[in-house]
């Protein structure tokens, strides 16, 4: 029986899968996702030929299941789909390794200690992230399983660059600047080569925009700076939260407005960003299809924060020989990137409009002097190289 790797990569809202093959290859067998969770969950899946699959018993979902009770119905529904692939092992995306996870480990229960322990420092991902795991270990407690972790990639960069100006006793205890989004800039600094030659090595500052959102400053492929910090609430303003932000503000809401530490949180994660903005939605395209000026103030302000904050990471490359949008918003949003560029027209960036407007991979004119790319991240293709690298080890 052939046997596969599988990946799952549990967001806040959504369990993104592929299937690979366990001992060669990086053609996803299947892939798929369960979107809508915590609403009306929706399930997509194709085959390596882009044929749609039957969704079986995924195709009526009742409303508000969870995450565990969905990775449970995937499993059973991936053993009738897999014809005849047995899975050998899984892996996962965890957003937060901390200090003491650099690498991908395999899961135990020392491990699982350790990353409930960082549940705090991600709560909109790592509590997902987790009950996937536990749900596959439920189901199949001898399959093995192994965690990547999206803070890993940053710890390349140099000590300045994790700092805050904090006591030092708080910087020797773990906050630090982590940064994220590692498994998807792992991927773009793998292919940087086939799209970039030469400036591959160079100075490359990588936008990961979606519904988290954050850019990564890269040198000889390897990072030198980001702009997340100690939790993924810091930096760009993505979906629903707000960024970076004056420390001022969080003590005013607590100690003048009298909110609760779970209210500022609410505020800060789950209503701020495009949609406190906007006051309609935390959904890039929907804001564009929008007339309301609220819609419009939301996303030049988005594209504003992104690149002044990308002019920040410039003291650390010492100059710039190439920029590379990426993830949902980067891949798909021509008007966001347009924008983007615009605000960077004094560094020598310069777009192809029709291609930019065509979603092309190379979208910066002749005359520009920075390479722009457009490059599909694929952080699933990232877990299941580590997953069949350490198994096989």
């Amino acid at each position: 029986m052939t046997k596969s790797i599988l990946v799952l990569n549990a967001g806040s809202s959504s369990i993104k899968f592929a299937t690979y093959p366990a001992d060669s290859g990086d053609d996803a067998l299947i892939k798929g996702m369960i979107d809508g969770i915590g609403g009306t969950p929706r399930f997509k899946a194709a085959d390596k030929n882009g044929q749609t699959l039957d969704g079986d018993t995924l195709t009526d979902l009742e409303d508000g299941l969870g995450h565990a009770t969905l990775t449970d119905r995937l499993l059973t529904w991936l053993e009738k789909a897999g014809g005849g692939v047995r899975t050998a092992a899984v892996g996962h995306r965890v957003v937060h390794g901390g200090r003491s996870f650099t690498d991908p480990v395999p899961i135990d229960s020392h491990a699982m200690t350790g990353l409930e322990g960082l549940v705090s420092l991600a709560p909109l991902h790592q509590p997902h992230n987790l009950a996937a795991i536990k749900a596959v270990a439920e189901r199949a407690p001898d399959l093995p399983q192994v965690a990547c972790f999206d803070t890993a990639f940053h710890r390349t960069q140099s000590r300045l660059a994790e700092l805050f100006a904090l006591p030092r006793a708080l910087s020797d205890d773990g906050i630090i600047r982590y940064g994220f989004h590692g498994l998807s800039y792992d991927y773009i600094a793998s292919v940087l080569p086939k799209f970039l030659g030469d400036k591959a090595d160079g100075r490359v500052i990588v936008a990961h925009l979606g519904n988290g959102a954050s850019l990564c400053a890269m040198n000889k492929g390897q990072s030198v700076d980001t702009t997340m910090g100690f939790t993924a609430l810091d930096g760009l303003m993505m979906g629903s939260r707000c960024g970076a932000i004056d420390a001022g503000v969080v003590l005013h809401l607590l100690q003048e407005r009298a909110m609760s530490v779970p209210e500022v949180e609410q505020v800060l994660y789950r209503e701020s960003g495009l949609l406190g903005v906007s006051g309609l939605s935390n959904n890039m395209r929907e804001l564009e299809a929008s007339t309301a000026p609220e819609a419009k103030e939301a996303i030049e302000l988005f594209c504003y924060r992104a690149a002044k904050q990308a002019c920040s990471l410039l003291p650390t490359l010492g100059g710039l020989d190439g920029l590379v949008f990426t993830a949902g918003i980067g891949e798909n949003s021509a008007g966001v990137r347009a924008k983007i560029c615009h605000h960077l027209s004094w560094l020598g960036v310069e777009l192809d409009e029709a291609a930019n407007q065509a979603n092309a991979e190379w979208i910066s004119a002749p005359s520009s002097s920075i390479e722009i790319r457009v490059i599909p991240t694929d952080e699933e293709l990232v877990i299941a190289r580590a997953v069949r690298n350490l198994v096989a080890s």
